[in-house]
């Protein structure tokens, strides 16, 4: 199972082009987003690429391969514009090697989460990392639109032996081997 996780879109349609590309290069089974789809919050001025319906429509043209979280910026509202359902504070998919818990990050992250080898990928931060702390992994795909501490938009790819934090140039920002 490929998997392509993305978080922290908030409206910016700037990169989607490129997550498209990416999934289709690497024969993505899935497209999880981990929340902050559309409103790109208070603290945040418009931006150029802000464009809700483009976001919106690419976002419905994958309802049949996506995994959505729901992100702290995420309303009801925005549930009703999807075409597909938007998963409340932790999902989690089985993959050959172990479950992968996926969450926003603003309720669950690396200091608050009571479960042990374990590995919970989520957004939130938009600083993207893989840390390994006691028996469990944390990831941290960063923000496809809004990175924070000079980082680049960043997505990451997770293809069975491993998983890899991309910056939208193609760099490979972290790296974790399974085998």
């Amino acid at each position: 199972m490929n998997l392509l996780i993305i978080s922290d879109i908030h409206g910016i349609k700037t990169n989607l082009p490129k997550i498209k590309e990416k999934f289709d290069e690497f024969k993505c089974d899935k497209l999880i987003v981990l929340g902050d789809l559309f409103y790109i919050g208070p603290r945040n001025d418009l931006i150029e690429g802000y464009d809700i319906d483009y976001v919106k429509d690419f976002l419905n043209s994958y309802k049949d391969k996506i995994i959505c979280i729901q992100g702290n910026c995420d309303s009801a509202v925005d549930k009703m514009v999807c075409e597909f359902p938007i998963i409340s504070d932790l999902g989690v998919i089985s993959t050959i090697n172990e479950d992968l818990y996926l969450t926003h990050g603003h309720i669950y992250n690396e200091g608050y989460w009571n479960k042990t080898n374990s590995t919970l990928i989520y957004g939130h931060l938009h600083k993207p990392f893989i840390h390994e702390y006691e028996s469990n992994t944390y990831i941290n795909p960063g923000s496809i639109s809004l990175p924070k501490d000079e980082h680049k938009p960043s997505y990451l790819i997770y293809d069975e032996k491993s998983f890899t934090i991309y910056d939208i140039d193609d760099n490979i920002i972290a790296k974790k081997d399974l085998f």
